[in-house]
């Protein structure tokens, strides 16, 4: 009998905690939509989308482009659907909480109009982190991230974000992170209750919020649970990995970690609709290659086919 290594373990390991949470799968899943950046130097919709193509991915990340540019705006969207590639998320990473006023003002703005901007493209969700009071990084940790206040702040943000858009199909959604609001399933569960708007939704990060042992050895339970308690309001998810030294906790790229991957996906593709994994924070084409395989690799011998 071969010896187990420290990675079939740690899976081994994830997967019996997490029997007792395991969901029961449709029987005919969807299909994945994988997606991530690309790297063609091009403004070229119709090149961009076959570029999507050529690397199996069926979802994108929004392409350069501004509210208001519609020409551009329709040529995307032309180019994107006959390629079959949806366009998942527009990011808005700056801090809705910043503790300077007008830096503060700027944000929300900025937001509120990459929130229009996936109104008028037809993306799946604006995406932003809730901000942070952390008076030196605008995503970093900082004790008051788990206050009422925090909270409270937050929801008035989004509201104000959402109210100011009125989206029709469009979503709003927070990232969850290991420092701050949201920071697991529940806290996203309150934060769509106290928010109580239809164009709320919720992004899920696995990786984001591995932030203890617990969570480390036992993800099978935690994918399972934060896909079981928020599915139905998902709208995306992105695809990392966490590797694991003593009781530190690292971002790498999927397939290098720990993350039980086949039950991550059994969960995105058994939602009520398509919902886009998406690839992040690698640095090259070369390791997005490797990441994609590897995922596409997991997909394949688990019998989930990609769109």
């Amino acid at each position: 009998m071969k010896p187990l290594s420290r990675r079939r373990f740690l899976q081994s390991s994830s997967l019996l905690a997490g029997t007792a949470l395991l969901p029961q799968f449709k029987s005919t899943q969807n299909s994945l939509r994988l997606g991530g950046p690309i790297f063609l130097k091009s403004d070229d919709p119709v090149e961009l989308a076959k570029e999507h193509r050529r690397l199996g991915y069926s979802a994108a990340y929004v392409p350069a482009v501004k509210v208001g540019e519609t020409a551009k705006i329709q040529a995307i969207r032309k180019a994107f659907a006959e390629q079959n590639v949806i366009i998942a998320e527009v990011g808005a990473w700056v801090n809705m909480l910043d503790q300077d006023a007008e830096k503060r003002k700027k944000n929300i703005d900025y937001v509120t109009e990459r929130l229009a901007l996936a109104e008028e493209i037809g993306a799946l969700t604006c995406i932003d982190i809730a901000g942070s009071y952390n008076p030196k990084h605008w995503d970093g940790p900082d004790a008051r991230n788990l206050t009422k206040d925090y909270f409270d702040a937050t929801v008035e943000n989004c509201r104000k974000v959402i109210d100011a858009v009125k989206p029709k199909t469009a979503k709003f959604a927070l990232e969850m992170m290991g420092w701050s609001l949201p920071n697991d399933a529940d806290s996203c569960l309150k934060f769509i209750k106290a928010i109580d708007r239809p164009a709320f939704a919720a992004h899920v990060d696995i990786a984001n919020i591995i932030n203890s042992p617990e969570r480390f050895y036992q993800n099978t339970a935690l994918i399972n649970d934060t896909f079981k308690k928020l599915g139905k309001w998902i709208v995306s998810c992105h695809a990392k990995d966490v590797v694991g030294k003593d009781v530190h906790f690292a971002e790498t790229m999927p397939g290098r970690g720990s993350m039980d991957y086949a039950t991550y996906l059994r969960n995105v593709t058994a939602l009520p609709r398509e919902v886009p994994l998406m690839l992040e924070h690698l640095r090259t084409a070369e390791e997005y290659d490797e990441a994609r395989l590897y995922v596409m690799k997991v997909a394949k011998d688990i019998g989930i086919s990609l769109a």
